[in-house]
């Protein structure tokens, strides 16, 4: 694969491992964007991803490359964090547009790994006949899911927002936390399956006006806080009976 990349002026292979010991060596001791990660280097594979995902800087990517996966073995990556699976047999073209993708935020699967996800998401919405269960998810905490749900990008988000991209960044960790899922695209089909922006109208943005008037503003604010604006939605695993066309 070095050969491949070496031939890309945007792209530079940091290192290349034989063994999973000088695999975590390397990801824990070389800073890397994306890691690509053979599955055949354990007999464990799954455990063995979810250590160097561990070990890796904070940020990396994480790409699988395999000679084949199943439906729950792909849903079972995805939940541990990996951004792309892709297969051995992937020709150069396609893992390097692989990595650009990944390296850009997005989520690199073939149609039947989407086919797979999106299953597993339909199944879990019918999981549980449990009355529903409410969480609550702020007006801030909507509009970055209502971004997420568009396809765009942090920086984006934090522009329509009114805040800054680290901030984002900061809510997505506490979404995932609240709806027990682990990455952009579980939330869009936990969006898409429980309805979550049914309905949701996003509050109008305050003019920006005046210095005088901004401090004025914030000055009112802690002279007299208001009470969050709050929305309900439902707990993860839980969804009401007849959800089969969500």
């Amino acid at each position: 694969m070095a050969k491949i990349f070496a031939a890309e002026s945007d792209l530079e292979v940091v290192a290349q491992t034989e063994s999973l010991p000088q695999t975590l060596n390397a990801v824990t001791t070389i800073p890397a964007d994306l890691i690509l990660f053979e599955t055949g280097l354990s007999p464990t594979p799954a455990e063995a991803m979810s250590e160097v995902a561990r070990r890796a800087p904070p940020g990396a990517k994480l790409v699988l490359v395999t000679q084949r996966t199943g439906e729950e073995e792909t849903v079972d990556y995805l939940r541990r964090g990996v951004q792309g699976i892709l297969t051995r047999a992937v020709s150069p073209d396609l893992l390097v547009r692989c990595v650009r993708k990944v390296a850009a935020g997005e989520t690199w699967l073939d149609k039947q790994g989407v086919n797979w996800v999106i299953q597993a998401y339909r199944t879990q919405a019918l999981q549980g006949t449990a009355p529903r269960q409410q969480l609550r998810l702020s007006e801030k905490e909507m509009l970055i899911i209502s971004g997420v749900t568009q396809g765009l990008k942090n920086k984006d988000i934090a522009r329509e927002v009114g805040t800054t991209e680290q901030v984002v960044k900061n809510y997505l960790r506490k979404i995932y936390d609240k709806l027990q899922i682990a990455d952009r695209l579980e939330l869009a089909l936990y969006s898409m399956n429980h309805r979550l922006l049914e309905g949701y109208v996003p509050e109008p943005r305050r003019p920006a006006g005046t210095e005088a008037d901004r401090q004025s503003r914030d000055s009112t604010a802690l002279a007299a806080p208001s009470e969050p604006v709050v929305h309900e939605v439902p707990c993860p695993g839980k969804s009401d009976k007849g959800s089969a066309d969500r």
